[in-house]
């Protein structure tokens, strides 16, 4: 019942988040995606692509179903070659997919083999405890809710020598979209990628399925790649130089 301009309506709600929570994130409930990031990993834990969706237009609708038909094709693709696709994400479980998924019931897309209630619980596509489907990052540090992890990919980057957040956090991107700066989101999407890319190598370690050896191979590999890249794309000459090696106490 206010009479507030859409501009005032958002500064009101960030306020209330700032009293409420100590920071002016909007819950996603009220959010739209303008950018999104992904890395294609291949059976072997490389990487083989980073790029990002409609980056030239950052339609909201576009992205939203680029994003799920992205999923399926992928998904389909692994089931074609009995082989498995997993989604990775850090925290994706209580931001990105719930996201994705109100984008997705706003804009009017079929996601019917993401939300599929067939076959046992277990092995649906949304369960939360289906790593095999959906492997959140967070969900493994945590144990599935069980400890609160204060620093989140932030300090988990850090510990690893990489820069985590380079002068953007999230509750920025509202500024930086009514500024036009399009692009440094879509940088700051693909900064955060490379971030949870280097946690899911060491996770994966962790969990016996990758050698302190072959993740540092990884990660040499991964940088390469970004200095390669750096001229057509600054963003990860930024990251590289925020970058230092990992120091073995081994």
């Amino acid at each position: 019942d206010e009479s507030f301009t859409a501009q005032q309506a958002i500064d009101h709600c960030r306020q209330l988040q700032l009293e409420q929570t100590g920071r002016e994130f909007i819950h996603y409930t009220f959010q739209i995606p303008v950018a999104i990031a992904i890395a294609k990993i291949a059976s072997d834990f490389s990487l083989l692509e980073l790029k990002t969706i409609d980056n030239d237009a950052f339609r909201s609708h576009v992205i939203t179903k680029d994003f799920w038909s992205g999923w399926r094709h992928y998904r389909n693709e692994a089931a074609n070659n009995k082989s498995r696709m997993t989604l990775v994400s850090f925290n994706g479980r209580t931001f990105d997919i719930p996201l994705l998924e109100l984008a997705a019931f706003r804009y009017g897309i079929d996601i019917g083999d993401w939300m599929s209630d067939k076959g046992p619980p277990y092995d649906q596509p949304r369960n939360r405890f289906n790593n095999a489907s959906h492997l959140d990052l967070q969900e493994v540090i945590t144990n599935f809710g069980a400890t609160r992890f204060k620093g989140g990919l932030n300090l988990l980057a850090n510990l690893l020598n990489k820069p985590g957040k380079m002068g953007i956090a999230g509750h920025m991107v509202q500024d930086l979209y009514a500024q036009g700066e399009l692009k440094k989101i879509n940088d700051y999407c693909r900064c955060d990628v490379l971030d949870t890319y280097f946690v899911f190598l060491r996770i994966k370690l962790l969990c016996g399925e990758l050698s302190l050896q072959r993740e540092s191979e990884l990660v040499d590999q991964t940088l390469d790649m970004l200095r390669n890249n750096a001229a057509d794309d600054p963003v990860y000459g930024q990251y590289m130089a925020s970058c230092e090696a990992w120091q073995s106490p081994w």
